[in-house]
């Protein structure tokens, strides 16, 4: 037997002890009930069901549109004012349930099975987090944050003075707070299980995979339909609300250089955010036609290359050592404020602070978390649960962290030193205020120009991840699917972002997030019990005497016998019984 093949049937091998010990006993195949006809793959109720309240919400905002706005902001105040501490609560929660399976005796199981290796390399690993996670994001808040709680400081920090050096400070440790270990630990949690389930138990790639310790093979039933949907829901609601901010600033981005460059300025409209929705979108089903690795990959790092070219280029721009300073001082003053303001709870005062901010990104990220998390997860096979957990939590908090310190740092300077006006204008248009802090710098149409460029890369990755996640949630978890699946619900993230838009503008994206997580924060909370009984189960069979015996046969390569393309392992008695028995 040559090297090559060697090493194949001891592969082999290792995959029949991940079947043989961990994964469940159960004749249930992924996708089997799905509907294959003209062309398409799709779970034949989650697929329908899930277009159906789509459908319904674009026909109920479109035909009330005069309406819809004042909706919108209704639903929001009434979520926050009796939600609010269950939001606050519960992402808490996440962070405590991540920390301990990383920290304590699960933290060297393998996600994949203990002869997993890695899909990706830990670049692209890294590169795709960040593309999936909250691209869109840090460019549209990394200057309007840290500016608008300068001007007007967060109620936890009472006493502070508006737009004081002491203001500077505590907002850029509020922004840390919100682009924090927060929202990367809801992803984590979320990302953590499904890996678990769908590698390590063999499972379908979607949500109901997860209560498999609740329900067995009930997740094949209504209960697991069920939490898929509202998986879908949750999915795409987040993810247009990211799509639709992003549009927002590409919008001011046009405007602002065509106002330079053009006799006729671009104007800032919702139709013209529409238009450009269509455009992008049209750009973005070509990318994920080509899949995970031919275009979400490499669109990916694509995207961190011009992260790090405009990174660079303000840090040389800008005011660096102020930059490098405030970095250091907002992130001792974020450590010390954590474990009070993480559980802080706003009430009285007559305030709506914590509705607009915390509440909406703990909602944000919660609504975003089916999204993001089945991405990572899909890119994170062979990663222990240690390495994930901590690769997940700290890096993209580190450069985020960073970032926001770079851009909000120059924003905060103009602001001490040069008697700036941005205050004002992220009061006019959050929008606006990345290009309006670049007018005062050095180099400002190459970084405007740059800026957009970065806002529609990261536009498509977010779309093309976004379908990816919600094609495998829709077809049963199957990988394999029609690409006209995938660029279907590539159009679909895109007309819910611009009907978003139509129907209420940001406070329109703000609701939906906010509403499209309450439901789903109890599946997370069900989620941390349900990951912990699965890894319990998985560390218990890793030291059991079975285990033991088949690690034993796998070193050991003369034990293992080709017999007409099938594996056999051969034992001192053949009538021993299998380790699956014990």
């Amino acid at each position: 037997m040559s090297q090559g093949d060697d090493e194949d049937v001891v592969g082999k091998t290792s995959e029949g002890l991940q079947v043989e010990l961990f994964h469940p006993d159960t004749d249930r195949e992924t996708g089997d009930r799905n509907i294959q006809t003209l062309g398409v793959d799709v779970h034949s109720r989650v697929f329908p069901i899930s277009c159906l309240v789509i459908a319904l919400f674009i026909g109920l905002t479109l035909g009330f549109r005069s309406q819809a706005a004042g909706m919108f902001t209704a639903i929001q105040t009434g979520i926050a004012a009796v939600a609010g501490w269950f939001y606050i609560l519960s992402v808490n929660v996440f962070i405590i349930v991540v920390l301990y399976f990383a920290l304590g005796k699960y933290g060297s199981i393998r996600l994949g099975g203990v002869e997993a290796e890695k899909e990706f390399s830990d670049f692209s690993w890294v590169a795709m987090l960040f593309s999936a996670g909250m691209g869109i994001g840090l460019m549209f808040f990394s200057v309007a944050e840290p500016v608008f709680h300068f001007g007007s400081v967060p109620p936890f920090f009472d006493g502070v003075q508006d737009g004081s050096a002491a203001a500077a400070g505590v907002a850029m440790a509020t922004t840390f707070f919100h682009w924090g270990i927060h929202p990367w630990a809801v992803y984590a949690l979320v990302g953590l299980g499904l890996a678990f389930f769908s590698f390590n138990r063999g499972l379908p790639l979607t949500f109901r995979s997860i209560f498999w310790p609740l329900l067995g093979e009930r997740i094949y039933g209504w209960p697991g339909d069920v939490i898929d949907i509202l998986s879908v829901i949750a999915t795409l609601f987040g993810l247009s609300t990211s799509l639709g901010i992003g549009v927002q600033q590409i919008n001011a981005g046009l405007t602002t250089l065509s106002g330079q460059f053009l006799s006729t300025t671009i104007p800032q409209s919702v139709w013209v955010q529409v238009g450009l929705i269509g455009i992008i979108t049209v750009i973005a089903t070509l990318s994920v036609a080509a899949g995970l690795d031919g275009g979400v990959r490499r669109l990916s790092e694509f995207n961190v290359y011009l992260m790090l070219m405009l990174l660079g280029a303000m840090l040389i721009v800008g005011p660096t050592l102020y930059v490098l300073a405030n970095f250091v001082t907002s992130l001792g003053t974020y450590i010390g404020v954590l474990p009070e303001l993480s559980f802080w709870s706003q009430t009285g005062g007559g305030s709506t602070w914590q509705s607009g901010w915390t509440i909406f990104y703990w909602g944000w990220w919660i609504s975003w978390s089916p999204f993001v998390g089945m991405f990572i997860a899909r890119i994170s096979k062979g990663r222990t649960v240690r390495g994930f957990v901590f690769g997940v939590l700290l890096v993209p908090t580190l450069f985020s962290f960073f970032w926001m310190a770079t851009f909000g740092g120059s924003a905060l300077f103009i602001e001490l030193e040069t008697s700036g006006s941005l205050v004002a204008a992220v009061n006019a248009d959050v929008a606006t205020a990345i290009y309006e802090m670049f007018s005062f710098y050095q180099l400002a149409v190459p970084l405007s120009l740059l800026a957009v460029v970065l806002v529609v890369t990261f536009f498509v990755t977010s779309s093309d991840s976004g379908s990816l996640v919600i094609d495998h949630l829709t077809s049963g978890g199957k990988h394999d699917v029609p690409a006209a699946q995938r660029i279907f619900w590539a159009v679909i993230e895109g007309v819910i972002a611009a009907v978003l838009l139509i129907g209420g503008g940001l406070e329109a994206l703000q609701t939906a997030s906010i509403t499209a997580g309450l439901p789903f924060t109890l599946v997370l909370l069900l989620m941390c019990y349900t990951v912990y009984v699965g890894l319990a189960n998985e560390l218990r069979i890793m030291e059991s005497d079975a285990f033991a015996e088949w690690m034993e046969r796998l070193g050991d390569r003369d034990s293992v016998v080709v017999e007409d393309d099938s594996i056999a392992v051969a034992s001192a008695d053949d009538s021993e019984a299998s380790p699956g028995d014990d």
